[in-house]
């Protein structure tokens, strides 16, 4: 497996295939895993976002946006992009948030991937990024396989702001979900 040197990894000690997971920046060469989960309407019905139509889409997005980013970083197995996670900071005198935000490949859900990943983010970010005091996720009320993955990742669910966000042509209450830096972690 290529190492990347801003890549962490973890593993799981379940020994199968799903054990060990990576966190490593994108490159353009990774198109082609994004690809199968940002097509795919299961992974995008509760992002901003509608599932892309072409490569070309994709390595627009990855270019411009992915690749400059602070903190944007692919979910890998064997060093295939299986998923993505962010971290975006707040600026001026809210800066002392981020917000959380990831999505992974349908065939991976349910195995723990992305409430490690979470928790692998969680356990560095607030090193990385001194300023952050808040780590927070809002996440679809309708989402609860995302609630699960945050409870998992011990984010404290602090309530449901209801009619907060339009997405998709809809109105949508959304939880809040919150970690500070000074809370315990395991």
């Amino acid at each position: 497996m290529e190492t990347h040197s801003t890549e962490t990894c973890q593993d799981g000690r379940g020994g199968d295939e799903f054990s060990v997971i990576c966190l490593r920046k994108f490159e353009l060469s990774d198109v082609d895993d994004f690809m199968v989960w940002a097509t795919d309407e299961r992974v995008t019905r509760f992002c901003r976002f509608n599932p892309y139509t072409s490569r070309e889409q994709a390595i627009d997005y990855i270019k411009n946006t992915v690749i400059p980013h602070p903190y944007f970083r692919a979910i890998c197995m064997k060093d295939r992009a299986i998923g993505a996670i962010s971290v975006t900071s707040n600026s001026g005198e809210d800066r002392c948030r981020g917000e959380l935000g990831y999505l992974l490949a349908a065939k991976y859900w349910g195995k723990g991937i992305a409430a490690r990943a979470v928790k692998m983010v969680a356990s560095s970010i607030f090193t990385e990024w001194p300023h952050l005091e808040r780590l927070e996720a809002l996440v679809d009320v309708e989402n609860t396989g995302s609630q699960r993955v945050l409870e998992k990742a011990e984010f404290i669910r602090e309530g449901v702001l209801r009619k907060f966000v339009i997405q998709k042509g809809r109105t949508r209450d959304m939880v809040m979900f919150s970690l500070l830096s000074t809370d315990p972690r395991d």
